[in-house]
């Protein structure tokens, strides 16, 4: 059997990079930092780490312990975070971590009667992208996300060593939006390339990073008027005319008057919405939240 605490300190020594660096972490002394690897090695009978003048690295088995670490240590956070609850009468925590565009219209559907129907439940909404969103679920600290990839494989995969499930939940193409009196304003369809030599104001960091490489295709380079994290702003400012702007579909569910919204030809990005757990059985709240966002798309006329 692994020792929870050995676990522990593999992972503090992964993070730091030495074993001084992990007592430090831990305020533990660097000999008993050593001490309990090795006997964490001498249990598994293989090395963990490997230890040089300028620090340790982690070997395959040690990888794979720090990978299983974050997944086990979370759970014994959650579980215990739960029992304390339960020992003292408090009522069940819920923490819901998403992103901004995607709760803002997919969320309020899903929560609407939650609170009266479970008055003692604790309820916390947490704003935060995918990355964060999967360490917070990863690490206890929520017990579900709303998140989104764009192309590839969904940000988690069965079989993988996260110790968290996608769900998915809705796929929201990619727009191009320009001002009212834009000259490809009311096209309806419209291909990549015809947008080169235009402004852009793009939406965030990803999206960005996702018209380059579309862009790239159609044979231009991306000319950017504004940087922004907020869709709604960056909408505001299209109709201001200071750009077109790549946007989702889901983030135009309001647009204001001023712009006009263009489908893409393809090849055309789409934004893939989900829902992450951590995997096995959840509690019943978020069974019944789960279920609630899954209807959501349905509820709003969404595809």
């Amino acid at each position: 059997m692994i020792d929870v605490q050995r676990l522990r300190i593999l992972r503090e020594v992964a993070e730091h990079g030495s074993f001084s660096g992990a007592a430090a972490a831990l305020l533990l002394t660097p000999s008993a930092v050593s001490q309990q690897i090795a006997a964490l090695e001498r249990s598994l009978g293989t090395p963990v780490v490997e230890r040089t003048t300028r620090g340790t690295t982690l070997t395959d088995p040690g990888r794979v312990l720090v990978e299983s670490a974050d997944v086990v240590l979370a759970e014994l956070v959650h579980a215990q975070e739960r029992i304390s609850r339960l020992a003292q009468g408090r009522a069940e925590r819920l923490a819901v971590a998403t992103f901004i565009s995607g709760g803002q219209l997919l969320l309020p559907p899903a929560l609407t009667g939650f609170a009266a129907a479970h008055p003692r439940a604790e309820l916390t909404v947490l704003e935060s992208e995918t990355e964060e969103s999967l360490a917070l679920v990863r690490e206890g600290r929520a017990e579900l996300a709303l998140v989104y990839h764009f192309d590839g494989p969904p940000p988690v995969r069965p079989g993988d060593r996260s110790g968290l499930a996608w769900t998915p939940l809705l796929d929201d193409p990619m727009r191009i939006v320009v001002p009212a009196a834009h000259p490809l304003a009311g096209r309806g369809e419209i291909d990549l390339a015809e947008l080169s030599g235009q402004r852009w104001v793009q939406g965030c960091v990803s999206v960005g990073e996702l018209l380059d490489g579309y862009a790239a295709i159609a044979g231009f380079e991306v000319n950017v008027s504004c940087r922004t994290t907020d869709y709604g702003f960056a909408v505001s400012l299209i109709a201001a005319g200071v750009g077109i702007g790549l946007i989702p579909s889901v983030a135009l569910a309001g647009p204001p008057p001023g712009v006009s919204v263009l489908t893409l030809r393809a090849p055309a990005p789409t934004r893939y919405i989900g829902l992450v757990t951590r995997r096995g059985k959840q509690s019943p709240l978020v069974e019944e939240l789960t279920r609630n966002l899954l209807s959501a798309p349905a509820t709003l006329g969404l595809p």
